[in-house]
């Protein structure tokens, strides 16, 4: 056997400079986050005309906001005067319209140019011409979805066609009314590690019973090594004297109504490339969402999702948020732990995969294929 080949049981993984290389870094912000669908933020934090959110996709700057007819807009958020941040809070509200700090252009909800100093001695300029730059939009799961492509890709194949092949049925994740829970508690992750990393992280469970110890106790098969979304329609069962995904196993709170009798008491988790995670159980959903900043920088947004009525009554949900919220510290800092050692000469061709993470290539190629086309 030669130095280049591997055993049957082995596959090579990306080389070490995927994760480091700000040049690769730049092509995947072009080819991959700016032109697919990018789940930006949740619906409701726009609660009202005037509210708005900053979300960075890519190398741009998107401001999403809701109009006056209540629809969600989105917007390169960049004056078409000098170029300058038109928005620099990350969220906030506006009574009519956004305001330029620097020169005081000045564009209504709908992004139309509706003022600025001397315009009426500028009779020539178009006040849409001369709007801000639209970004297209869609809402699915109670969140906002933008995407910055000129011809964006088909949103039921790539978004809604990610859950239903992983689940088996397109009707299968609208059981959990993801729509119309609220959050219950959401914490924000400054990851120091590669957007890659993460996502290999979250689709296998090799890793699981190393650093996992509370996730095993209520997930038992995840000991074995193999993860549940490995499988279509497969969803990991709690251990027979667990009664809730918490973090001592015990009661959750109300379970979703939507649920039916084969999802209970199962854990599904789903990734839709290129940033999001998925995760359902009977009474509640975790929505991990990442945006990446830089080649060793990723924030990851996470949000617990219960019933309505359970977060308005208070319910005390810490035992569920506990659950997955040390499993996101563990993974992290496993990622965290990686991210320094991809520029070592020992990982410069890649490190290797084994049986239960093979299907980590798929995404490998994917990945690959992006940057190529």
């Amino acid at each position: 056997m030669t130095a280049t080949e591997l055993p049957p049981s082995l596959i090579r993984t990306l080389p070490g400079s995927s994760y480091t290389d700000p040049q690769i870094f730049a092509l995947e912000q072009e080819k991959i986050f700016e032109q697919m669908w990018f789940c930006a933020v949740r619906a409701s934090e726009l609660g009202k005309p005037g509210a708005f959110r900053t979300v960075q996709v890519g190398r741009e700057s998107v401001l999403i906001t809701r109009a006056r007819d209540n629809s969600v807009k989105a917007f390169l958020n960049i004056c078409r005067h000098r170029g300058a941040k038109l928005c620099t809070e990350e969220s906030g509200e506006v009574k009519r319209a956004f305001q330029c700090p620097y020169h005081a252009w000045t564009y209504g909800l709908d992004g139309k140019l509706v003022a600025a100093p001397n315009l009426t001695s500028m009779p020539d300029v178009d006040r849409t011409t001369y709007g801000l730059v639209p970004v297209q939009v869609r809402e699915w799961l109670g969140y906002v979805w933008v995407c910055l492509a000129d011809e964006p890709p088909s949103f039921e194949a790539d978004v809604i066609g990610a859950a239903t092949e992983r689940l088996g049925t397109p009707e299968a994740i609208e059981h959990y009314q993801i729509d119309d829970l609220s959050v219950g508690r959401r914490i924000t992750y400054e990851v120091k590690a590669n957007w890659k990393l993460i996502i290999e992280n979250f689709m296998e469970c090799y890793h699981c019973a190393t650093i996992h110890p509370e996730l095993t106790e209520v997930l038992p098969e995840f000991a074995g090594g193999y993860a549940a979304q490995y499988y279509v329609g497969h969803g990991a069962e709690f251990a027979e004297e667990v009664t809730g995904f918490t973090v001592d196993g015990s009661d959750g709170v109300d379970r979703i109504p939507g649920v039916d009798e084969a999802q209970d008491r199962r854990y599904y988790a789903v990734t839709v490339k290129p940033q999001v995670f998925i995760n359902l159980v009977p009474d509640h959903v975790i929505f991990h969402r990442m945006y990446p900043l830089a080649a060793d920088r990723t924030v990851v947004e996470c949000d617990w999702l219960f019933l309505k009525d359970v977060v308005e009554s208070g319910k005390d949900v810490s035992r569920s948020v506990e659950l997955f919220h040390r499993v996101n510290v563990q993974d992290f800092d496993a990622c965290e732990r990686c991210q320094p050692t991809m520029d070592s000469r020992a990982y410069r061709a890649g490190g290797v995969l084994v049986p239960s993470e093979h299907h980590i290539a798929m995404f490998h190629d994917w990945v690959t294929d992006r940057l190529r086309g």
